[in-house]
């Protein structure tokens, strides 16, 4: 979760500066825009064929080679001078946010199936902190890089490369401290003939492709998980601009938006864990469209504030089930396909940028950021519906039960009954 923490941490610490350069570089409403998009646009791609490296390669070497070369496009963004170099930075840092899809992987390989749901949500509810962190710490280390120089313009490029370090420094000691699976690193269990080749891993794309389960979690990822990259992109410029706040303050009223993260996401991974222990996997899907559907309200009511006493309070209830429909939504992904887990994860994971690139063109036109929100929040709400095209048979449920009965028993120390 670290790792992750520290991808989303430098994949948007640019946004809490960017009233600075927006002035700096002389950036335009739709230039800025064009930004956003940019930087979960790579994302998609990335996330697409990181899934299908890990199921080849192993988490192991996925994360670490992630990190390493995330890392330099974080340091070296601060050399833009103009708004073409600045898209194209910002283009490049987005593919850590493929990070997400290792991070997933690794867990649902770690943790046992009646606890996957939440050990998914608390790894990836934890590493999306960073996305709030970032909102807070940026501004502080920007104002300490300040002290030693005068300008601002020079300061949030000197600023930028402290998350850069950070990366690359994660990325050498994943390498180090981690390991594929719990019996060890897929190369020596292949080399024990223990797992397939990794050349059987070839076809794990297609067959998670063929899946109308997998693309209808895609749609329904877009709608929680690209509306969170599309407020932790946005609101910090959206308080500044719309109450007229200052950047520390702006800054630090966004951050709450990604603190929740802190244990909104588990939330949702925990409930639907408990609640797979009476309703099976349909109760997993129906507490999905419940948490899905009242985002998109929250939404909407959030969008129609007008006064920042109720506008903050209303942005923290929207994020706490953004986060509940993040959480639940991956506590359903490792029961679609256990062969092309990675490649599952990886298509619903680009759906989350999928949606945030969609969201991003609304940000572009020359709409108020308020209606912006509105339209988005009826959007997720017409999506919650979406949950329910992902069904399992009766083969799948009584698989699926017997997986989590057995894990039960041998935690209790007992010898499950085979029926």
């Amino acid at each position: 979760w670290f790792a992750f923490f520290l991808c989303f941490f430098g994949w948007f610490g640019i946004a809490p500066l960017l009233v600075i350069v927006r002035e700096d570089l002389g950036l335009t409403k739709a230039q800025l825009g064009n930004t956003v998009i940019a930087s979960v646009l790579i994302t998609i791609f990335a996330r697409l064929a990181i899934g299908w490296l890990c199921d080849r390669i192993g988490p192991r070497l996925a994360y670490t080679g992630l990190l390493i070369l995330g890392s330099i496009p974080v340091m070296l963004i601060g050399l833009s001078q103009d708004y073409t170099q600045f898209l194209l930075f910002r283009l490049a840092i987005g593919a850590i946010g493929a990070s997400f899809v290792i991070t997933q992987y690794h867990t649902s390989v770690m943790f046992a199936p009646n606890v996957v749901g939440t050990a998914n949500a608390t790894t990836a509810g934890w590493g999306n902190l960073g996305g709030g962190v970032t909102q807070m710490v940026m501004p502080m280390i920007l104002s300490g890089v300040l002290f030693f120089v005068s300008n601002q313009f020079l300061g949030w490029r000197l600023a930028m490369v402290i998350p850069g370090i950070a990366l690359l420094l994660t990325g050498i000691a994943y390498y180090k401290l981690t390991q594929d699976a719990p019996d060890g690193n897929f190369t020596e269990l292949r080399a024990k003939g223990e797992m397939p080749p990794a050349k059987d891993s070839n076809g794990s794309f297609w067959e998670a492709s063929k899946d109308g389960r997998v693309w209808a979690l895609f749609f329904v990822y877009a709608a929680c998980f690209g509306i969170e990259l599309t407020i932790n992109g946005t609101a910090a410029l959206y308080f500044a601009d719309y109450f007229g706040l200052g950047v520390a303050t702006a800054g630090t009223i966004a951050a709450l938006f990604g603190l929740m993260n802190i244990f909104a996401r588990s939330l949702g991974g925990i409930f639907s864990d408990k609640i797979n222990l009476t309703k099976g996997l349909r109760g997993r899907v129906l507490f999905l469209f419940l948490c899905l559907f009242l985002e998109g309200i929250a939404l909407m009511v959030f969008s129609r504030m007008a006064a920042l006493a109720l506008a903050v309070p209303m942005l923290i209830v929207f994020s706490l089930f953004v986060q509940m429909s993040e959480g639940a939504t991956y506590s359903i992904v490792p029961y679609i396909s256990k062969r092309a887990l990675g490649s599952v994860s990886g298509i619903v994971g680009a759906g989350g940028n999928f949606g945030a690139v969609t969201a991003g063109f609304l940000f572009r036109s020359e709409m108020s950021w308020a209606t912006a929100y509105l339209i988005l929040g009826v959007a997720v709400t017409a999506c919650a519906f979406l949950a329910f095209a992902v069904r399992f048979s009766e083969v799948e449920e009584t698989t699926a039960r017997k997986e989590m009965e057995e894990r039960i028993a041998e935690q209790a120390g007992a010898v499950p009954v085979v029926a």
